[in-house]
């Protein structure tokens, strides 16, 4: 009997010809990008090093776009805000040990943040691999090691034939709910020995579907549909599968108010009649949350931010939709449903009869204003001011890249609508290059990074970046003389800060010297400097000096 996928497995004569007869030049490391090309990748980020230079030199060769960022960590950024904004997979090409190891960071924020970014580092040769030490340059004991705490999955090579289906599978995982960051492996000499192997062409590399199962979604909509008082919580889940307009229609459906995580910020429209919006550290809202007799809680696992600090302890039934496995009930006991949040916010769209509460809409409008008073009451009007101006002046659709900074803080609370932060993992010096990858992902927008002087100081070389590709990238640099945020805790914490005021160049003058125009603002002309920054093409360096503080918590009630 012959079935479809059986003719689909025998190759036509054209094919037949090309793969017995495979052009001459060819090593490793074209293997290695016509897999990626195979694939669909058309950009790939990196730095070279002396063991990937197989894969560096057949970028020459094909048609895959290259971005190269003066530090391994910050072309992990930028591929993080790759994968981020187009959904799609972002290789990272990396060399052997310290190059590598710089990239850990980067891969941290991805794995917290679910962005799909696929590592391809180098490795010393076959001979010198298997715990022994060889003395070769950059070798490590395991390097593989260092990775598996960091990543989804780990993707050994060892020989030539193995490198298609060792990318093909490593793409496959990072594209599986929920995304992530993977690792791929491959020495030296198997990227520099010549190959007469096939050229690869189309490689099948299809995510699998993490399909919610239908009598867990059952329970879900039958809890709802007879809940009194349900809300929803909407985490950074919701934003990487794309289910913003499941989410919607399921809140209309049941009149169940909303509130967004900091990554889950875009999720959900910010001024509409049932959004909480995103004041998760604030106790008004903690509150509201916990007097729901029914809590969605979709793409989130409640971790340490989204649950005010762990102070969060809701008193109804919650329901959890969570991809990663490891979540689902990590934090508060649940109804948990295993499953990708475009999927189960689906079934349960189509299953949830509808549920009328005219009251929501004032019971949410009433959360917000006690909110607004308790933040008016601070005379924290500078600080307003400055979060109003970089959101007027930041054109409708352009996206958003922040650096853990006190406006950041600021940010996660108060901006309207979709945002990227490094949140997920908290490391500095995420804003700027992550703001480049977005901007390569997607050329037809200006970008804005934000950064404090101190997170600055750690993408400074990426001015360099920014010129050579023309990028249109406006980075606004708020100097306060040191690490803000710290300096708030350690004066709360103990009396004085230490260890946080820095020394810092003119930031002005250093962007010029790249070659990027920049201008130092104040906060009345801030919003016409950065509006005019971001309208010129190329990148630009926008300073503003100001000391922000932070709003007052309220997780300790």
């Amino acid at each position: 009997m012959t079935h479809d996928h059986d003719l689909e497995l025998t190759p036509t004569a054209a094919q037949t010809e090309a793969a017995l007869n495979p052009p001459a030049g060819r090593n490793g490391g074209d293997l290695v990008v016509e897999t990626l090309h195979g694939l669909g990748a058309s950009t790939v980020f990196g730095l070279p090093g002396q063991h990937a230079l197989g894969m560096f030199d057949a970028l020459r060769r094909s048609d895959l776009r290259y971005v190269g960022l003066r530090i391994e960590n910050n072309a992990g950024f930028a591929a993080d805000a790759y994968g981020r904004i187009t959904g799609e997979v972002a290789p990272l090409l990396l060399s052997t040990g310290p190059g590598a190891l710089m990239s850990l960071a980067a891969l941290q924020e991805a794995a917290a943040a679910s962005a799909p970014v696929l590592a391809i580092g180098s490795q010393v040769p076959v001979a010198g691999l298997g715990g022994g030490r060889h003395g070769y340059l950059h070798e490590l004991r395991d390097q593989q090691a260092s990775f598996r705490d960091v990543v989804k999955s780990v993707h050994t090579v060892r020989t030539a034939s193995q490198i298609p289906s060792a990318i093909a599978a490593a793409w496959e995982s990072a594209l599986t709910a929920p995304h992530g960051p993977v690792w791929v492996e491959i020495p030296q000499d198997v990227l520099l020995a010549p190959t007469t192997l096939p050229v690869v062409t189309a490689m099948d590399a299809t995510p699998r579907d993490l399909v919610p199962r239908p009598e867990l979604t059952a329970v879900a909509a039958d809890l709802l549909a007879k809940a009194e008082r349900p809300a929803i919580i909407a985490g950074g889940g919701v934003v990487r599968s794309d289910a913003a307009g499941k989410l919607r229609a399921l809140a209309e459906r049941i009149d169940a108010p909303v509130v967004t995580t900091f990554g889950g910020k875009g999720a959900f429209p910010w001024e509409h009649p049932l959004s909480l919006q995103s004041w998760l550290e604030d106790r008004h809202t903690t509150d509201f949350l916990e007097d729901a007799d029914v809590l969605l809680v979709v793409g989130s696992g409640l971790g340490e931010l989204s649950s005010n600090y762990h102070t969060f302890a809701p008193r109804g039934r919650v329901i959890q939709i969570e991809a990663d496995a490891g979540k689902l009930e990590s934090n508060h006991p649940a109804l948990g449903i295993h499953a990708d949040a475009r999927l189960a916010l689906q079934a349960l769209a189509e299953t949830v009869p509808e549920r009328t509460d005219a009251t929501a809409p004032a019971r949410v409008a009433a959360v917000l204003n006690a909110v607004r008073e308790r933040i008016d009451a601070q005379e924290l009007t500078l600080e307003q001011q400055v979060l109003r101006s970089v959101r007027e002046a930041l054109p409708a659709g352009s996206p958003s890249f922040w650096d853990m900074t006190i406006l950041a803080y600021w940010a996660w609370s108060a901006w309207p609508g979709a945002m990227h932060s490094a949140q997920g993992a908290g490391g500095l010096g995420y804003g700027f290059p992550a703001a480049l990858g977005a901007a390569v992902a997607d050329p037809t927008r200006p970008v804005l990074a934000v950064s404090g002087d101190g997170g600055a100081l750690y993408s400074i070389a990426e001015l360099a970046t920014a010129r050579q590709h023309d990028l249109d990238v406006t980075w606004l640099i708020v100097d306060d003389g040191g690490y803000g945020i710290l300096r708030e805790y350690m004066t709360d914490a103990f009396g004085q800060a230490t260890a946080t005021e820095l020394s810092r160049p003119d930031y002005v003058a250093l962007a010029e010297s790249f070659g990027v125009p920049a201008v130092r603002t104040s906060p009345g002309t801030l919003r016409d400097d950065l509006a005019k920054a971001l309208s010129a093409p190329g990148p630009h360096v926008v300073v503003l000096p100001a000391l922000l503080r932070m709003f007052a918590p309220t997780h300790l009630g």
